[in-house]
């Protein structure tokens, strides 16, 4: 099995203002390093060679970030050892602070690519229950053996 993740962001100002360019501006950058990091499997991805045009929730300025990994540690180091860890020192600029979990993450099986409103439930999920193996974060950190000691049904 894989762990696929997924986190959203509030942007302050419309993805073209002038606000959000150096986010923007990094997007490839950081995108590539994702794909070149031990462990990268898939990220979603529009016709931008990002997901910021992808819209999945009722509100416009509400971006989505959704990729697959061979394993948490795997998308641990990306995360907080590479150059990406520096761009999310700077979030603040361009994003609102989001007073509820705004990340999640869930097993997968090899192959299976998950799809924006499977996010979407795992995200929600994790907001009204708490962490467990069906949806949690790096702070839970639960692991695929997790998934059958509580119970919860693998994917198909």
């Amino acid at each position: 099995m894989h762990l696929a993740q997924v986190n959203i962001a509030e942007m302050i100002a419309p993805i073209h203002d002038p606000i959000m360019a150096d986010f923007v501006n990094n997007l490839d950058r950081i995108n590539a390093l994702a794909e070149e990091s031990q462990g990268f499997l898939w990220r979603l991805q529009g016709d931008e060679n990002n997901a910021t045009a992808i819209t999945v929730f009722d509100n416009i300025f509400l971006i989505i970030n959704m990729s697959v990994w061979e394993d948490m540690d795997a998308l641990f180091n990306f995360t907080y050892k590479t150059a990406h860890a520096e761009i999310l020192k700077r979030k603040k600029e361009w994003f609102k602070s989001m007073p509820r979990m705004h990340m999640a993450f869930w097993y997968v099986d090899e192959g299976h690519l998950p799809t924006p409103e499977e996010a979407k439930e795992r995200l929600y999920y994790l907001q009204e229950h708490g962490e467990s193996p069906y949806a949690f974060s790096f702070k839970s950190a639960f692991t695929v053996n997790d998934l059958e000691k509580y119970h919860v049904k693998k994917p198909h």
